[in-house]
């Protein structure tokens, strides 16, 4: 078998700059970046999140998730339910127009990841997913030795 440190981490970076690829692409009629999607896609789930929620769940820094959710309330696509100006915290939720965009978006994304995972069995699906957890997990063990 190939070098498997090269392996694991091509497939990682190709895999991750096809899906931006396909974000980007998939969501041009809309004027979305990739980290737009993202966030779309967690709200239209979670309804009502914080910039802090997204920037964990999309793994993201807080400057690339404030600055993403700026323009998509700009957009008319978010609604802050913040007094001030401090929203890092706040509750985050979809308007209308997000709620049918993020619709779409959910639905290509869910479409996608069944493309994607064509001709691997549920089981080999879950033991992949497993693995994929535990390589992170000890990676993350690893990095957390070095700090921030």
């Amino acid at each position: 078998m190939e070098d498997r440190y090269k392996l694991f981490t091509q497939l990682l970076g190709k895999i991750t700059r096809t899906i931006r690829k396909i974000k980007t692409a998939e969501m041009s009629e809309f004027n979305l970046k990739s980290t737009h999607v993202s966030c779309l896609y967690y709200l239209q789930k979670e309804h009502v999140m914080t910039a802090h929620n997204l920037c964990t769940v999309c793994d993201e820094d807080k400057s690339a998730i404030s600055k993403s959710l700026e323009q998509l309330e700009k957009a008319g696509l978010v609604v802050s339910n913040s007094k001030t100006k401090k929203k890092y915290n706040c509750p985050l939720s979809l308007t209308e127009k997000g709620s049918r965009v993020a619709e779409i978006i959910v639905d290509k994304v869910d479409a996608i990841v069944e493309m994607a995972s064509r001709g691997i069995s549920a089981e080999k699906r879950e033991i992949f997913y497993e693995c994929l957890m535990q390589i992170n997990e000890n990676l993350q063990g690893l990095s957390d030795k070095y700090g921030e």
